[in-house]
């Protein structure tokens, strides 16, 4: 991805959307305007710069671009928190010019958040990175996400199940919205980390394997995926309303701790009573299947050793 043309196309993508009413200004030229939204004169005039800078800016040469610049140009557009966020981490892309792509320093999760996750044994909980790759898990996180989880070990990368997963759509009670919100927060990651070859190259695999993300992916949305209720049809105990809070850790590995609950009294919050215990079910058979498998490990080494 390329710094100047990510941020030359999100102004693009913003402008077009606000229409001078909205701008409280007049709508000279009527149903004859040529462009969507606002004109570029009409942004540089609610910014407070000449229009030639903002020419320039629009096309994604954001060097020495001031932060009141950014700001101004955030209130003109009217961005919300995370489209200003955005905004700020494309400009700085933008500056430095280039192509840097990178790989990503391999992220741990230290021992004491995976003992936070476990002793959270009645909330289900994981911890993920930007690129939506689940890290760890406890208990009942695994079993809230069994599809995800099925047959697989962390990281286990929850966008690729959301897009390329055919259970996906009826795993999510409301699919779409899962899915838009992931594209959006995708968006604002990679504003934040434009070098990150692993995400460049989910992004790239998504686009390729994914129409509804291509589509969306041009529309050039951000947001925070910070908290919020999903549904899920759960394959064992039905639907299940959950709110969610996504804590990001303090020691600055870019993680977030991810808890769903569910509304004390509701239905709901019966079914997870049922999900801790089909877990614990599910757990002791795979505790007894890993010994058992020892146990044969075990026997079959003894058997192939050479007789004294």
């Amino acid at each position: 991805m390329d710094g100047r043309d990510e941020f030359r196309d999100f102004l693009t993508s913003r402008r077009a959307r606000i229409t001078p009413d909205q701008a409280g200004l007049p709508a000279y030229g009527g149903s004859h305007r040529r462009v969507p939204g606002l004109r570029r004169e009409e942004v540089a005039l609610l910014a407070g710069v000449s229009v030639e800078y903002y020419t320039r800016l629009e096309r994604g040469n954001a060097r020495g671009v001031s932060e009141s610049v950014l700001d101004n140009l955030a209130r003109a557009l009217q961005l919300d928190d995370a489209e200003r966020a955005h905004l700020f981490d494309l400009a700085r892309a933008a500056s430095a010019g280039g192509s840097q792509v990178r790989r990503a320093a391999k992220q741990q999760v230290r021992p004491i958040v995976q003992r936070i996750l476990d002793g959270m044994e009645n909330f289900p909980a994981h911890v993920r990175n930007g690129r939506f790759e689940s890290l760890a898990v406890n208990r009942m996180g695994r079993a809230l996400l069994a599809p995800v989880y099925e047959g697989r070990q962390p990281p286990v990368n929850v966008a690729r199940f959301v897009f390329l997963d055919p259970r996906a759509e009826e795993f999510y009670g409301d699919w779409e919205r899962t899915a838009n919100d992931t594209v959006a927060a995708l968006r604002s990651e990679a504003g934040r980390n434009p070098y990150d070859k692993a995400l460049t190259d989910l992004i790239g695999e998504l686009s390729t394997r994914s129409e509804f993300f291509r589509t969306r992916w041009a529309a050039h949305n951000v947001r925070f995926h910070n908290a919020g209720v999903k549904v899920f049809h759960h394959p064992v105990v039905g639907e299940l309303r959950l709110a969610y809070e996504s804590l990001e850790l303090t020691d600055g590995s870019g993680l977030a701790m991810s808890v769903y609950s569910a509304e004390p009294g509701s239905p709901s919050q019966e079914k997870m009573a049922l999900l801790a215990s089909w877990a614990a079910t599910v757990e002791r058979e795979r505790e007894q299947a890993q010994a058992q498998q020892r146990e044969r490990e075990q026997a079959s080494q003894e058997d192939s050793r050479p007789a004294v």
